[in-house]
């Protein structure tokens, strides 16, 4: 099974930037995309008419956040718990696991959403231990937090920035411990490998970025992860796609 997971950064913007190559490509069996900003009711008829399942979970604020998974397996169920109005997890039950496509509230520069955050955070975790308890898990997404040191371009000068406090970090380690694996480390140790660069001075250029999007599966399926890798050379967001090959 072979799984995309890619922040958009507008669903409208990435269309005009090669997006539906990577989706008439027909390579994915699943397609987990982030922050589409659309309701869902408007897809472009290039979407619709592709072939896979779609399910979207919109934000009720108009042109903000939001999550869209495309399968080629038909859903047993889905669900869009704790998604706070903003479209922020969509879970859809396959038949042998729940696949969860998750945009991570972002804790802000002046850190005024980090208790939002670490709430809805501490909530994502007791919702994905219940979860695991009938079906492995396959979690993927932006979790706006670089979890490691070797996560980021500049640890110091970034410590107690949004998506890097002590507070935010220590909380994926606890989710990890709690029974999951980052699948990208299980193959990856070395640093200066990003997920998300700022438009600003350069930065992809220079390769001053941030790991912040994972795929993260329940400890129980490590071994059948065959690859998970970031899609640097995807261009067509601030955020590159990430690679996951699975054996379910």
């Amino acid at each position: 099974m072979k799984i995309l997971s890619w922040n958009l950064n507008g669903l409208k913007s990435a269309m005009q930037k090669g997006l539906m190559d990577i989706i008439s490509s027909a390579e994915y069996d699943i397609l987990a995309f982030q922050e589409i900003k659309n309701d869902g009711r408007n897809l472009p008829l290039e979407i619709t008419m592709s072939g896979y399942n779609i399910t979207v979970n919109p934000a009720v604020k108009a042109g903000y956040s939001g999550t869209m998974t495309m399968s080629k397996f038909k859903p047993v169920s889905v669900s869009t718990e704790l998604s706070m109005d903003e479209g922020r997890v969509l879970n859809v039950e396959m038949e042998n696991f729940y696949f969860l496509n998750c945009y991570f509230p972002n804790s802000r520069r002046d850190l005024s959403r980090l208790d939002l955050k670490m709430d809805f955070n501490n909530r994502f975790m007791e919702y994905c231990l219940e979860l695991d308890k009938k079906k492995p898990l396959i979690i993927c997404g932006d979790f706006n937090v670089a979890h490691e040191e070797i996560d980021i371009a500049r640890p110091a000068d970034n410590h107690n920035s949004a998506g890097f406090t002590d507070s935010e970090r220590q909380w994926f380690s606890r989710f990890l411990d709690s029974g999951f694996v980052d699948t990208f480390r299980i193959f990856h140790k070395e640093g200066g490998m990003y997920s998300w660069w700022s438009y600003m001075n350069r930065a992809r250029e220079r390769n001053i970025g941030w790991r912040i999007d994972y795929f993260v599966v329940s400890r129980r399926i490590r071994e059948r992860v065959r690859s998970s890798e970031v899609l640097g050379d995807i261009t067509g967001s601030d955020h590159a796609p990430i690679f996951l090959e699975i054996d379910l």
